[in-house]
């Protein structure tokens, strides 16, 4: 592969986040408690919704997809990250290097057309409330999720293949704790110009796309709640919109912030933060955002435990 690459480097060093040994101690424990919080945050939610009847809807539907996401782009990057923490030299080879980030774009954009279907959605059943089961069809909703998929695997192929045809001819040290675009640019001894701009069109489709089809559907959300006369009904019509808001403003902020940039730009202790964010911590925090406060949830969650009591087991 180092010579179809054109480059003497066979394997990159990840530099990490810390070179004090005591911060990486404290790093470990932090990364390791949330990323065990992910995982059962992430996979109760799915199994709750397959168990639950009730929950069988579009907007649930949604969310057990973007509980596989979050724990699947937080495995993707997370145990490689705890590992790098106690480890004296930090290798990871360059087929490890583009397949760790093949796999991250592909998901994380998989997630932002993923949370606009879910904007959507919740369009049509606070415009549309009459004509939500008719509109939000598990066909539709299934064509959703496939779009969703293909349209973000495939930009990130386009994104990793030519990023694959760089030169590495001078170092390998990545400062970063995994294996981005942005600090792998920065080390190719090659023109990068073309693939910046490969990576900001492809990039700039899934945002604008999706920050587009979420304006539009929240402009009219809130033009359609400005109309309710009730107090309690324009709360329930908020409540049912402000989980979604707040993990669409983080997560968006945080990509946005990253990779819609040149790579000179690229600044160590910043992307460092909001990598961290983005990677680790929202795949965490979604489950609280945007399941475990709703009533349904909680509901759902008193159903399947009694229905284990009675029968001593799941059915």
């Amino acid at each position: 592969m180092g010579r179809k690459n054109n480059t003497n480097v066979s394997a990159f060093i990840l530099m990490g986040l810390t070179d004090s040994e005591e911060m990486r101690l404290v790093l470990f424990s932090l990364f390791l408690l949330i990323y065990l919080v992910t995982v059962l945050g992430n996979a109760g939610m799915i199994l709750l919704i397959r168990l639950d009847l009730q929950l069988h809807t579009p907007m649930y539907f949604f969310l057990s997809h973007l509980s596989f996401l979050d724990l699947s782009y937080s495995t993707v990057i997370t145990p490689k990250t705890i590992e790098n923490l106690l480890a004296y030299t930090k290798y990871i080879s360059l087929v490890g290097c583009f397949t760790q980030m093949y796999f991250f774009i592909s998901l994380a954009a998989t997630e932002c057309f993923l949370l606009s279907s879910m904007a959507f959605d919740r369009y049509v059943a606070i415009c549309n409330p009459l004509q939500y089961s008719v509109i939000m069809s598990m066909t539709l909703c299934r064509s959703l999720i496939t779009a969703s998929y293909v349209m973000a695997f495939s930009e990130s192929f386009v994104i990793v293949l030519s990023t694959n045809t760089l030169h590495f001819c001078d170092s390998n040290v990545v400062h970063h704790f995994f294996c981005d675009i942005s600090p792998i640019l920065v080390l190719s001894c090659t023109d990068t110009h073309e693939i910046e701009i490969i990576i900001f069109i492809l990039g700039g489709f899934t945002a604008v796309v999706s920050i587009i089809t979420m304006s539009v559907s929240y402009a009219s959300i809130l033009s359609t709640i400005l109309k309710i006369k009730s107090n309690s009904g324009k709360q329930k019509a908020f409540s049912t919109c402000a989980s979604h808001l707040l993990g669409v403003s983080i997560f968006y902020g945080t990509i946005i912030f990253t990779y819609l940039k040149p790579s000179k730009s690229y600044s160590l202790g910043q992307e460092h933060v909001a990598s961290v964010f983005y990677t680790i911590v929202i795949p965490m925090l979604n489950p609280l955002i945007y399941s475990l406060r709703n009533k349904e949830v909680k509901n759902a969650i008193i159903r399947v435990m009694q229905k284990r009591d009675s029968t001593g087991h799941l059915r």
